[in-house]
């Protein structure tokens, strides 16, 4: 049974406890067995929050795993809500409480440091935040991202990079200060408030403020200049070059030159990738990645909400507007209060619903979705493959060395095009060499159940096929592609897809084990059993099951977009006139696409065997007139960074 203690031990029963608590602002924690903190929450009104985790209404899953858990409940009163945000983003990052969306720990996180309580400050990577004067740039999620930033401000100013904390005067100066690299401090060649400008202009550069550090150059150059300081004008010169091509190369996304924080987060099954894109006066200079985990339980806004409030808790630079992909008005305005106190200065939090802003955000939904990929992928290569297959093999009860698996998945669209795969895992890995796909050509209309049958009874006969011609020598192991029976068959579907296919293996004689695999509640239905299979979400046997579904259902959605297009791009030829059967078919080999046709020039439609200079004028003049048959999704050099693939160039 829940209960509730506060203040001086006092211990009451649920129903008690609830007409007890405060009618204010405030954090409550709940605590296990062991008397440690499990979750923290805040509330503009305590006893309304806590009063929700016992209604129906409010009893999802990861309430009801919370107050399972939980044994008693205490509260801490704060003056306000903002009050209460600060208090419970200190408390979360103190106890880590498990049913938190937790951010990794910033200290684990590399900054670029500025030792600005140094005589002659130096720039250096740390994990380790303090109060020591410093000026800290960061967190990057990416060792390697801030390597690449830290070698860049190398090349473009002369800081020193000694690692003397208190400088020590030298007779002569070290190699850095003959290669320009180092202004040479520790030999007098410069004087404190010179090196202390330089370090001023790096700070300008970490800060993405580069038109101001343009500018600042720029005047430097002109004093040198006018005092015949040739060489430190050329120097400055090369500067002021180097910078510029950095701006060249920056994405323009807001003409009103604002800095803005746009944050998206992809979910996936118990991990969730959060994208923050860091657009400063007007572009945009990159992007960071944070992986959570243990996400299962959590919603959408409840993650982004959450990661919002613990990574401003610590961030060094708050812009003044903070675009998220979903969050509650109350919990928005909340934070923006809090934020603003934090600033100095009017920090706007907002969901965009249309126009730049909504486009912004997609480009970093996109973002966020590829972090997530990558992070399972990355997850996936890790794991021991032929493990999970074992556990697959012994969850279905079936014989430990089931070493090969084939799934099946049908694609079409109200059955256009229908078309199916076959995708192949050996000892837990894909064998995309053993991929086989296959258009349906027996089933009229869109009929899942009989396309299912034609392909299993397809492959099957097939299969029985070729292993009696490579008995007989007519035919060898090398040309034959269905001969390599399975051990283990899946279907992606039901009941429906799975008589159908079981049917289908029964007549080409094949008593294979069989199961289906339902998309919605990823359960297993196999032959002559009533109940369906359900297998532990977090087991490396499901896991292994998503992936070969997911790769068959790819292969198929694949193969059906490739004959869609072909048949759009085929009947647009029909209407070019001078274009026959053996001119399309030529095209079509040439081009796989229509925007590949459109954009094609007049040199390279001729040069497309059987095509002549009227035909390729003819095509041409033809998607010149229909523009919309264009390509609008044109990649973009984005510099360092490019949002289109999400990646450092």
């Amino acid at each position: 049974m829940l209960t509730a203690k506060w203040g001086g031990g006092v211990t009451i029963n649920p129903a008690d406890k609830i007409k007890n608590f405060p009618d204010r602002p405030g954090v409550y924690l709940f605590k296990d067995a062991e008397d440690k903190i499990i979750y923290v929450g805040k509330a503009v009104s305590l006893k309304s929050r806590v009063r929700s985790y016992f209604t129906p209404s409010g009893r999802s899953a990861k309430v009801k795993s919370l107050t399972d858990r939980a044994v008693n409940v205490e509260y801490i009163v704060t003056d306000s809500e903002v009050e209460a945000l600060i208090l419970e983003c200190n408390l979360i990052k103190e106890h880590r409480p498990r049913y938190n969306v937790l951010l990794k720990d910033d200290k684990s996180y590399p900054y670029l440091k500025i030792t600005m309580q140094e005589d002659f400050p130096r720039v250096h990577i740390t994990r380790k935040v303090q109060k020591d004067g410093g000026v800290y740039f960061g967190p990057y999620t990416q060792t390697g991202a801030v390597n690449e930033v830290l070698n860049l401000i190398r090349r473009l100013f002369p800081f020193r990079t000694c690692k003397d904390k208190a400088l020590k005067p030298k007779s002569r100066p070290c190699l850095n200060n003959h290669i320009r690299r180092c202004l040479g401090p520790c030999c007098g060649r410069v004087s404190r408030e010179e090196y202390l400008a330089m370090v001023r202009e790096v700070s300008l550069f970490l800060e993405g403020r580069q038109e101001e550090l343009v500018k600042r150059l720029a005047s430097r150059m002109a004093e040198a200049s006018a005092k015949m300081e040739f060489e430190r004008a050329a120097d400055l010169r090369d500067q002021i070059r180097a910078v510029e091509k950095i701006l060249e190369k920056q994405k323009i996304i807001s003409t009103r030159r604002d800095d803005r924080d746009v944050v998206a987060v992809a979910a996936g099954e118990n991990e969730a990738a959060v994208t923050v894109f860091f657009v400063r006066g007007g572009k945009l200079l990159g992007r960071e990645n944070f992986i959570l985990n243990g996400t299962k339980v959590f919603g959408r806004e409840e993650i982004i909400t959450s990661f919002a409030k613990q990574y401003y808790n610590s961030a060094d630079f708050i812009p003044g507007e903070i675009l998220l992909q979903k969050i509650d008005p109350k919990e928005a305005e909340i934070l923006s209060r809090w934020l603003s106190g934090k600033k100095g200065s009017k920090v706007s939090i907002a969901v965009p619903r249309r126009g730049e802003k909504k486009k912004l955000m997609e480009m970093v939904e996109k973002n966020a979705r590829l972090a997530l990929e990558e992070s399972l992928l990355a997850a996936a290569s890790k794991r021991d493959a032929a493990r999970d297959a074992v556990e697959l093999a012994l969850a279905l009860g079936l014989p430990e060395d089931c070493r090969r698996i084939e799934c099946y998945d049908v694609s079409n669209i109200q059955g256009a095009e229908a078309v199916a795969s076959m995708a192949v895992f050996e000892f837990g890995k894909p064998s995309p060499d053993q991929y086989r796909r296959f258009k349906i050509k027996t089933v009229q209309g869109q009929d899942d159940f009989a396309s299912m049958r034609e392909v299993i009874g397809r492959r099957f006969q097939r299969g029985r096929e070729e292993k009696e011609l490579i008995g007989s020598g007519r035919l060898s192991a090398r040309q034959a592609k269905f001969h390599i029976l399975p051990d283990l068959v899946i279907v992606d579907g039901g009941r429906g897809q799975l008589s159908a296919a079981l049917e289908a293996m029964a007549a080409a004689g094949c008593d294979i084990p069989l199961f289906a695999l339902a998309k919605e509640e990823e359960l297993l239905f196999a032959p002559g059993r009533e109940q369906p299979i359900r297998l532990p979400g977090d087991s490396g046997a499901l896991y292994l099951l998503r992936r070969i579904r997911d790769e068959a259902h790819r292969f198929a959605v694949t193969y059906h977009r490739q004959l869609r297009t072909k048949r759009n791009l085929k009947s647009l030829l029909d209407e070019v006139d001078g274009i026959g059967g053996v001119r399309k078919k030529a095209l079509l080999k040439a081009f796989p696409t229509i925007e590949a046709v459109a954009g094609a020039t007049l040199n390279q439609l001729e040069a497309v065997p059987g095509m002549n200079r009227p035909a390729a004028e003819a095509v041409h003049r033809f998607f010149k007139q229909n523009p919309e048959f264009r390509s609008q999704n044109k990649k973009t050099r984005m510099g360092p960074f490019c949002p289109e693939n999400g990646r450092w160039l």
